[in-house]
């Protein structure tokens, strides 16, 4: 008999079919004459109800099938007496795939979200945590849904790399050498000439720079797939291990850019809406009773275009007392770019042409020397969601900030050449994804939105 997944199940249209059901318990419940098992395989929110008439069961059986268990389950698929579901499967046979004692850590109760952190590797198995991962699976396919249906090309940069693309440092060094002995030169410092790669080497804080590269050859291009950051930040917001969106696209300028960005993200929240409403229901009601109206808000509107500097205006004009003061040329904390989102305007914003002391050195140089052609997408309850520019190609303007910061040009001499022959505009952003499944899912804490996340001393699994 062929398995049929649940979330299949529930939309077929019951004639006492024979079915074969395999799945978790969630609960069961009865008296002597009958038992009722829900059963859920991770295919939907909502459970199928299997009915069990004691009068033929076999009740030691029955007595192993308890919150946990993984049973198969066969017999006939019938409209449900009761309300909450139109179908149920009437039990003919069960049989028990693994059985769960009562040291099973997600009885039926509430649990924290500290606690199912904690057991990371169950926490797939409940209602919460089981409708995130499949909205995260539904935003990774639109995501290359869209870029696929816009002519992009999925472009694969490396996650070992010699160059620090932000220029902060921040980073996993990557060596095979034996750190109880580690080889040094004369002067005293590590001597990487003995290493693997034979030099220093990190783990990618983004695939930008070999991102632009791809774009300079086969005009637009996104790549999709982990970064690291070492920064010692524990935050609601913030991972050591994430995954970036980062597409590139030449002959696009700051105006292009925007436009793509804007397009790009409504077209994931309306894929969420469309296909993954079950969940988002779910979440509404439990997490976040504003959610789905947030959501739909989004896609409904235009997203603002403003200048940071009457940003800043604004910011100052405002008569709020924020805990971190802002100036002209400070960097915007999140309290900023909330007010500025869902107390100013009450909509998305798109900041640009940022103080150039405060952004990445590839960033294109605007005519007052001052400021740079960056974008910052502000969301509702997240802040900055996506940050991006047209980059500088022009070779000298590259080259001397690159001086002027201090940075290395033997680690950036093949991307400085990009400049040197057959430069083309062009711009580019980077969308961390667990940032845009916050905004998805309502959750509040950007560790509940990866299956295993890794933050400062935590790296189980």
């Amino acid at each position: 008999m062929k398995k049929v997944r649940i979330s299949d199940l529930l939309a077929l249209t019951p004639e006492g079919q024979s079915v074969s059901v395999k799945g978790w318990v969630r609960t069961k419940r009865g008296n002597k004459n009958v038992a009722f098992i829900a059963l859920n395989d991770g295919s939907t929110i909502n459970n199928i109800q299997i009915v069990v008439d004691m009068a033929s069961a076999d009740e030691e059986l029955l007595k192993d099938v308890t919150t946990g268990a993984c049973v198969c389950v066969e017999g006939r698929l019938v409209e449900s007496v009761g309300s909450g579901q139109p179908v149920e499967v009437q039990a003919d046979k069960i049989e028990i795939y693994g059985k769960a004692d009562s040291t099973y850590p997600l009885q039926k109760k509430g649990h924290s979200m500290e606690f199912l952190r904690e057991i990371a590797y169950l926490r797939p198995r409940t209602n919460t945590f089981g409708a995130v991962f499949r909205i995260r699976h539904a935003m990774a396919y639109a995501i290359h849904k869209f870029f696929n249906d816009k002519g992009f090309y999925y472009w694969h940069t490396p996650l070992i790399t010699a160059s620090d693309c932000e220029g902060a440092g921040a980073m996993f060094n990557v060596t095979t050498m034996d750190l109880n002995n580690v080889p040094k030169t004369e002067d005293g410092a590590v001597d990487y000439s003995q290493d693997f790669f034979a030099r220093q080497t990190a783990l990618t804080v983004s695939g930008q720079l070999e991102g632009e590269l791809g774009a300079l050859a086969l005009g637009q291009i996104y790549t999709f797939g982990p970064t690291f950051r070492a920064e010692n930040s524990n935050t609601p917001r913030h991972l050591a291990e994430f995954w970036m969106i980062e597409p590139e696209m030449a002959f696009y300028d700051l105006e292009d850019n925007m436009a793509l960005a804007e397009e790009f993200i409504k077209y994931c929240v309306q894929y969420a809406l469309d296909n993954c409403m079950d969940d988002l229901t779910f979440l509404n009601n439990m997490f976040d009773k504003e959610l789905i109206e947030r959501l739909r808000g989004v896609v409904a509107c235009d997203f603002v275009r403003l200048d940071y500097t009457e940003g800043i205006r604004i910011l100052g004009e405002s008569g709020k007392k924020f805990e971190f003061p802002c100036t002209w040329g400070c960097d915007l904390q999140s309290e900023h770019e909330r007010y500025l989102v869902e107390e100013y305007f009450k909509k998305p914003v798109i900041l640009i042409n940022y103080p150039k002391e405060i952004k990445s050195f590839y960033m294109k140089q605007n005519e007052d020397g001052k400021t740079v052609r960056a974008m910052d997408v502000l969301f509702p309850k997240i802040g900055e969601i996506i940050g991006g520019s047209e980059r500088e190609a022009d070779y000298e303007k590259l080259n001397a900030i690159i001086e002027e910061r201090g940075m290395s040009k033997e680690t950036l001499w093949w991307y400085l050449d990009t400049r040197r022959w057959g430069s083309a505009p062009h711009s580019g952003f980077g969308l961390g994804f667990e940032r845009l499944l916050l905004f998805v899912t309502g959750m509040a804490n950007i560790r509940d939105v990866i299956p295993f996340p890794r933050t400062p001393k935590n790296a189980e699994y």
